[in-house]
């Protein structure tokens, strides 16, 4: 086969291949990036995303290899999925306008927290004493638990056990206190 193919037009330069390709491939990219896409503002920039990417590729195509077609709907996909993991790590945007408003109702009134607070300090009073010293150590002195292995010569999962049981103990507790309610308040 003597005739070189668009995509091996392309990579040579050639303009006119260019459009030859898009109006040759448009309707599959678009098929294949419609059905993979959400909606169709997706598919239509996954569709030029395509394209640029079949120009920029299109010294690999290789007609021993696979053909025209199979090549250019490969590429589709692999765009169109490469879209879809991108979009699913991007973290979930929510209006916060409420957290920089001033004026802005308060959940809790610096009392009642301050009163929470003091019950919590108490509950710590009735854990075991190796919870307390973790737990102490941690919150007030703000250590790691690694920095609290190292200063009561302790294993880390010790430490770290020490610190979970402690943790559910007083949320334990916070659910049997009267004042807070039947769990913790919530």
């Amino acid at each position: 086969m003597n005739e070189r193919s668009l995509l091996q037009r392309i990579a040579s330069g050639d303009e006119r291949a260019v459009q030859e390709c898009m109006d040759r491939y448009g309707g599959l990219v678009w098929t294949i990036c419609r059905r993979l896409c959400r909606n169709v503002d997706d598919a239509e920039d996954a569709v030029q995303e395509v394209f640029i990417d079949l120009w920029s590729s299109s010294a690999r195509f290789d007609p021993s290899v696979a053909a025209e077609e199979t090549f250019i709907a490969m590429i589709a996909r692999r765009r169109v999925i490469d879209r879809w993991r991108k979009k699913r790590r991007e973290p979930k945007s929510e209006v916060i306008s409420e957290i920089n408003d001033p004026a802005a109702p308060r959940e809790k009134d610096e009392v009642e927290i301050a009163d929470e607070a003091s019950r919590v300090q108490m509950m710590m009073t009735r854990l075991r004493p190796e919870q307390q010293e973790v737990l102490d150590l941690s919150i007030f002195r703000g250590l790691s638990h690694s920095d609290i292995a190292g200063e009561l010569g302790l294993p880390l999962g010790t430490v770290k056990t020490h610190a979970r049981r402690g943790l559910m103990r007083i949320r334990e507790l916070l659910g049997e206190d009267p004042h807070l309610g039947k769990g913790g308040g919530e």
